[in-house]
């Protein structure tokens, strides 16, 4: 478990560190996130965002289990 929340951690400071070019990728404007802006409400559900999130999140795990 300590080696996983190290894990996570050190995942999380990578991530702020390189945030200015991860805000630049099109996660979240890809096609199939479904979009619903009406007047006083807007929904956003990012599917193929997840897809892809939860893809390269199993192959990492798959990964650091080897």
């Amino acid at each position: 478990m300590q080696r996983i929340l190290i894990i996570i951690g050190f995942l999380l400071v990578a991530a702020g560190l390189f945030w200015p070019w991860l805000s630049k990728l099109p996660l979240g404007r890809l096609p199939g996130d479904i979009v619903v802006d009406k007047p006083g409400l807007k929904v956003f559900f990012p599917i193929t965002t997840m897809i892809i999130v939860s893809l390269v999140i199993t192959v990492i795990l798959w990964l650091l289990r080897k």
